[in-house]
């Protein structure tokens, strides 16, 4: 792996693999394929033509768009002539887009669909410099001035007849130091930056993680997680130059369809797919009958004790081995199987992924290898490897990047792959790169054998009134696998006691409701009955009794719907916004805090 660009990436794998099925995509129910040579061909054509629309080198584009080959090939042709890439999330409102675009400075915009089109047009008046508009999708629009995919792709393929080595002579006059794309980071707190990458940072982590991975093109990726965010965005550059099939998933929602129908080999995701995949196994066995219930405790207890003997590498004796293959035919077989029946390995990142998950599905004959990284750094930071890894840990430095913590327990690092900086605010990155050391706001811990864990960001931890540091992140994530949590947020910032807002699992209390002959109308009277409060604190301090005791939740308060992106309480990643959900919760976090002496 010798490559510096993202270009001559693009041109070593289109010309090393042939491949009738390098991008897949669903439509009208099924599962279609387009060549290495139909790719290639579609990125010189778009990559020309929007140079016909007047985009030149140092530009900067800007993608609207969900996952779709369509994203891919508008990233590569965008990069291959030299201009920027600035993706942004599908997720966001019409007001955040205008702020993205005005800040960034963009010439030319494309979008995936009529809809996001309609959200781009809200704000239009505002961007004069947006002189280019182009869509995906084959739409008609009304504005003759927005041109669609086929139509840029027809005047680059007239171009490319015309000058055929102009794509190839554009994309090896891309220097590595040149910037490669702006990605604006969502942030808990205040509006996205502009995190600067070249060539140089994104090709280098590719190369220093790409060393680490057993991939090659006998795989098959299910790529879900938002191409906007540099994580997938950057692994599908990895399975691109391997020669990985890339199979675009439909939604969050159709992934267990999907999984079925692609029965990917590798893919990666956010913690919260385990959480929910473990918790609806959880659901399934209690609706069994009385023997299932019986046969999955023992099969989850018996791939545990199997799985703690062969981490710690001793031997596994012949009873339990007849006990684990036992196990692994009566459940976690069945488990495989909803996952496709293929996977290698799954790549988790985005949060930290609690322990516990990893080694259920590690029981389960599922490997889940957990990194960390942010926009900042291309992203990886550290990962675990499928020849040396540890659960409850984000692995090893990959190689060539420095990392160390700070004495307040900040991780920092250096590396090529760290930003050029923060696009127009020189002051916040002289800040984050302050001693030549990038800063992460992330707090770690490192074992005695250099595995780093991550215990929280540096600003959400909490500062009882006893004087005591909280994690909440911890805390946050041993609950969500709690099968009747659907989301939780702990509070008690100068308090003297830690509580949680939690968003329960509906289906679960529901089903308790009726259990217990409780009558309800609605979610809102549901969670004032003080048999249910009653019944979602019991399962939360049961689960947290291993944590010391000013770690463990003292009041709960229900709430009735869930965080989400479109209130502003999530960012696009699905961080929790901290802030913002303490302001609209103000008065229920206080009321939790009234009683005489708190």
């Amino acid at each position: 792996m010798n490559f510096s660009t993202l270009n001559e990436l693009f041109l070593e794998a289109t010309s090393a693999h042939q491949k009738p099925d390098v991008f897949m995509y669903k439509s009208e129910g099924a599962y279609h394929a387009l060549s290495t040579q139909e790719v290639r061909q579609a990125v010189e054509e778009f990559a020309l033509g929007l140079m016909e629309l007047g985009v030149v080198a140092g530009d900067r584009v800007a993608l609207l768009s969900e996952n779709r080959p369509g994203w891919a090939i508008a990233d590569y042709a965008i990069l291959g002539i030299g201009a920027v890439n600035v993706p942004i999330y599908p997720t966001l409102p019409p007001k955040q887009i205008q702020y993205i675009l005005e800040d960034c400075g963009a010439k030319a915009l494309i979008v995936s669909t009529g809809g996001q089109l309609e959200k781009a047009q809200e704000i239009r008046g505002s961007l004069p410099g947006l002189t280019s508009w182009v869509i995906l999708d084959e739409l008609v629009p009304s504005d003759t001035r927005i041109k669609t995919y086929s139509q840029v792709c027809a005047v680059g393929g007239e171009r490319r007849r015309r000058e055929p080595n102009l794509f190839l002579e554009k994309s090896k006059a891309v220097k590595s130091e040149d910037l490669a794309s702006l990605i604006y980071t969502s942030g808990t707190t205040g509006n996205p930056k502009g995190v600067m990458l070249s060539h140089k940072n994104i090709a280098s982590n590719i190369r220093w993680c790409g060393d680490l991975v057993d991939l090659s093109s006998k795989d098959i990726a299910l790529c879900l997680l938002p191409l906007c965010h540099v994580y997938e965005r950057v692994l599908d550059y990895v399975y691109f130059y391997f020669g990985v099939s890339i199979a675009y998933a439909e939604s969050f929602d159709a992934v267990g369809v999907n999984l079925t129908e692609v029965r990917p080999t590798v893919m990666a995701c956010v913690p919260r797919l385990y959480e929910k995949v473990y918790i609806r196994m959880q659901e399934t066995a209690a609706q069994g009958s009385s023997l299932k219930k019986k046969i999955f405790r023992w099969a989850v207890a018996t791939g545990r004790e199997w799985g703690r003997l062969t981490l710690a590498h001793k031997p596994v004796g012949a009873w339990l081995q007849r006990k684990y293959h036992l196990a692994d035919h009566l459940v976690f077989s069945k488990l495989r199987a909803r996952m496709g029946g293929r996977l290698r390995f799954f790549i988790s990142g985005g949060a930290p992924l609690a322990k516990e998950l990893a080694e259920f599905f590690y029981a389960a004959g599922i490997m889940i290898l957990e990194g960390y990284g942010l926009s900042e750094t291309s992203p990886v930071i550290t990962m675990n490897r499928l020849d040396h890894f540890k659960f409850g840990t984000v692995g090893l430095p990959i190689p060539h990047v420095e990392m160390k913590l700070a004495p307040d327990g900040e991780i920092l690092t250096r590396s090529d792959c760290v930003m050029l900086g923060y696009y127009h605010r020189p002051a916040e990155t002289t800040e984050a790169m302050a001693g030549g050391w990038f800063h992460t706001g992330d707090i770690g811990l490192l074992d005695d054998e250099g595995f780093l864990r991550i215990t929280d960001r540096k600003k959400d931890i909490i500062v009882t009134s006893g004087g005591k540091n909280v994690a909440p992140q911890n805390i946050e994530n041993l609950l969500k696998t709690c099968n009747v949590v659907q989301n939780i947020m702990v509070v008690g910032n100068r308090r003297n006691f830690i509580s949680a807002l939690v968003v329960p699992n509906f289906e679960k209390i529901e089903a308790f409701a009726r259990s217990a002959g409780l009558t309800f109308q609605t979610r809102a009277q549901l969670i004032e009955s003080p048999e249910i409060q009653n019944y979602v604190f019991r399962e939360i301090t049961a689960a947290t009794t291993d944590l010391a005791p000013f770690e463990r939740i003292k009041k709960i308060a229900l709430l009735p719907e869930d965080f989400t992106v479109a209130s502003g309480e999530l960012t696009p990643t699905l961080k929790v916004k901290r802030n913002v959900v303490e302001e609209r919760y103000k008065s229920v976090i206080d009321q939790m805090y009234q009683a005489p002496g708190q």
